[in-house]
């Protein structure tokens, strides 16, 4: 795959194993001269748009594997009336994802639209809620949708079948946005219609360049079919070969040490794939979140890494994005614990720092799956608590959980800044005192037992 502006067909041949192609029965409409409206022309536009094209709608269903795996698959001809939704569109969208719940298929779009078909006015407008009713009875179903967002996907295909996936990929350059390029006010930013500065804004999980497209899709659907758990994943085991500290403040000191291992270290320890979810799908990204689903002995687990810094709202969305989504397919979920606590600038508290860590809490509190955390590093307050799992957390010797840090415990008591080493003991905040209390299972060790 070489180019955004591929045909439909193309699309799905530079993706599809070869061969493994076969497109779905077209659902057949009786239709009045000119469409629905009447509108003049109408019926010589989509002659000319078949004869160029040779397709007879601006979408092709059917099924393929992709990197082995079976999928329902939707492709935009972009060169069909800019492939418009229209009422025919919508009939062909609404089979192919009848098919994919009646085979129990993954179902991957290919997008490139415009939007909706000016020729079929509000009747080419509500093919969008058909499409948005076949989203939630696929999702309801357990089935994972995955978009590929071509050039250009806009209008009511992003804000439906792109925007309303689970798994969003895009590729390079292209322009997506819910304003397509001639509605668009004069003065806006041409970079918040890209795939770039969607991906930036949260709303894409990763832009891919076309020749790592069919890889990535492939490992995408490996993982989404790879069996899962019914039991607890195990804790990773201790990268760090330290002894459980001495004091409160050991612990405190430990935690904080530049050198300590990372959430990206101990990932890349636990997981033979990984393959990335980012952004809260509500205009933000917290890098210091690490969000996906990957294999752990041929097994799907989800995950939600803290890195270490103060967590933003959008980290915290995204952590509940991925664990609902995970919930719903079935996949048992691992949380890294690692943050002083919750960003508490006037940004974040615009941002709704409260809502979105209450939205944390709510996600794991209301998940069905198998939920297993460790602490790797410092635990600070509710803003680490909110990815605690209850009755599941386990903690490394070089980590601590804190209602609060101790120096701001101190200073909350108007004790001196001196007295927080003291205020630590007193917290009862190391590894072996969490275990004591309830709140950790047990101290893993560097073998990964507890």
């Amino acid at each position: 795959m070489t180019t955004t502006r591929l045909s439909a067909r193309a699309a799905i041949a530079a993706l599809a194993d070869p061969g493994s192609f076969v497109e779905l029965p077209a659902p057949q409409r009786e239709s009045a001269d000119d469409g629905p409206l009447g509108w003049t022309g109408y019926d010589a536009s989509r002659a000319r748009a078949t004869a160029r094209t040779g397709e007879r709608e601006s979408v092709v269903t059917g099924t393929a594997r992709i990197g082995g795996r079976e999928a329902a698959l939707i492709a935009f001809e972009f060169g069909f009336l800019g492939g418009s939704l229209g009422e025919r569109t919508g009939d062909r969208l609404e089979a192919a994802y009848a098919h994919a719940r009646a085979h129990r298929l993954p179902l991957v779009s290919l997008i490139a639209t415009g939007g909706s078909r000016m020729q079929e006015g509000m009747l080419a407008l509500t093919q969008l809620q058909r499409v948005a009713r076949q989203c939630v009875l696929t999702r309801a179903a357990g089935l994972p949708q995955i978009a590929v967002l071509r050039d250009p996907t806009t209008g009511g295909g992003w804000a439906t079948l792109g925007a309303g996936a689970d798994v969003v990929l895009a590729l390079p350059g292209a322009q997506v946005g819910f304003a397509g390029s001639r509605v668009r006010p004069a003065d806006a930013d041409p970079a918040a219609y890209t795939a770039e500065g969607q991906y930036a804004a949260g709303h894409v999980d990763a832009v891919v360049p076309p020749g790592e497209l069919p890889g990535v899709l492939g490992d995408w659907l490996r993982v989404l079919a790879a069996p899962r758990a019914t039991a607890p994943v195990e804790p990773p085991a201790a990268l760090a070969a330290v002894v459980p500290p001495e004091t409160g403040w050991d612990a405190v000191r430990q935690a904080r040490h530049p050198d300590r291992p990372r959430a990206q270290a101990y990932l890349e320890a636990y997981f033979e794939l990984r393959l990335p979810l980012r952004g809260d799908r509500s205009g933000g990204a917290d890098p210091g979140m690490l969000c996906g689903i990957g294999l752990r002995g041929g097994r799907a687990v989800a995950y939600a890494a803290q890195c270490g810094t103060a967590t933003r709202p959008a980290g915290y969305r995204t952590a509940a994005r991925v664990i609902r989504l995970a919930d719903r397919l079935g996949i048992p979920v691992l949380t890294l614990v690692d943050t002083p606590g919750a960003a508490n600038d006037a940004a974040a508290e615009h941002a709704g720092a409260g809502p979105a860590i209450a939205e944390a809490f709510a996600a794991l509190a209301a998940a069905t799956v198998p939920v297993t955390t460790l602490l790797i590093g410092e635990g600070g307050s509710g803003g680490a608590l909110a990815l605690a799992a209850p009755g599941n957390t386990w903690v490394t010797p070089d980590s601590y959980f804190s209602v609060i840090a101790p120096e701001l415990a101190a200073a909350i008591l108007k004790r001196p800044r001196t007295e927080a080493p003291a205020t630590a003991d007193q917290l009862r905040i190391r590894p072996q005192d969490l275990v004591a209390l309830g709140v950790a299972r047990g101290v893993v060790g560097p073998a990964g037992g507890a």
